[in-house]
């Protein structure tokens, strides 16, 4: 069923195609300070990429990906709440239509400019397919982006490469990138069980969102927001606003490694 982030496609039309959308360890949330749980326990988190895993970028209508070779372990993250190894896969954006909203996690009030999602799976099950049948299967580690005066100079290598990947469909070859440039210095987090935020909504996500954003300049999401998400023969749409709004928490727990 095709879906968006229009009135008629929207996120609260995806139950109507997508039942698990209205389950009740969806995503993204409200993080807030007062039922936030502080556990000594959870470890620190690392992160150890191959550059030479990164494979292409592409516009497919909904967002800007980074998408990476995991056939093997080469690009991993391991420590934090996380059971063992994950496998980095892909990596994209959420932004919004102005730099006062866009991001889908929200922490005490706040909505960033926009998320960068980066997805990890489980290899202890035979492909990414199967993992994210299992609620153990998929890691994505959340930063926000947030608009500022000294923008992070690693966000460049991706927004160069925009204008190859104008259109929906379009895709570009993108070699030689550590995801982890990107990171914020410090490595705080809260985690919490969720689900993917775009449908089918699966319920497979151990979120990892760190508590430092990373600053980004006007210019850089101005950027993103240049992007269609039509493909080239069609109407220019703009591609903004592809973010799903706070989803009930129910009874879990946010957990706070600091």
């Amino acid at each position: 069923y095709p879906w968006g982030y229009d009135s008629d496609n929207g996120p609260d039309q995806w139950h109507k195609n997508y039942p698990t959308a209205k389950g009740r360890h969806q995503s993204p949330i409200e993080i807030n300070n007062k039922e936030v749980h502080y556990d000594s326990s959870l470890l620190p988190w690392f992160a150890s990429y191959d550059p030479g895993a990164a494979k292409t970028i592409l516009n497919n209508g909904k967002t800007c990906r980074v998408v990476f070779d995991d056939s093997f372990d080469r690009s991993v993250l391991r420590g934090g709440p996380l059971p063992g190894v994950f496998r980095l896969r892909q990596l994209h954006f959420h932004w919004g239509s102005s730099d006062d909203h866009g991001s889908e996690h929200v922490v005490n009030g706040v909505r960033y400019a926009g998320e960068l999602h980066v997805l990890h799976w489980n290899p202890k099950y035979s492909n990414y397919l199967d993992a994210k049948r299992r609620t153990d299967g998929v890691a994505a580690l959340a930063i926000f982006l947030q608009v500022g005066e000294t923008p992070k100079p690693e966000m460049k290598r991706i927004l160069e490469e925009i204008n190859a990947i104008k259109t929906k469909g379009k895709e570009a070859p993108f070699r030689n990138f550590d995801p982890s440039i990107l990171f914020p210095k410090s490595h705080d987090y809260w985690t919490y069980h969720g689900s993917f935020t775009t449908p089918p909504c699966e319920e497979c996500v151990t979120w990892i969102i760190l508590r430092e954003p990373i600053i980004v300049s006007s210019d850089q999401m101005a950027k993103l927001r240049s992007l269609s998400k039509n493909a080239e023969n069609e109407p220019d749409h703009p591609l903004v606003d592809n973010w799903r709004p706070t989803q009930p928490r129910y009874f879990r727990m946010v957990s706070a490694s600091f």
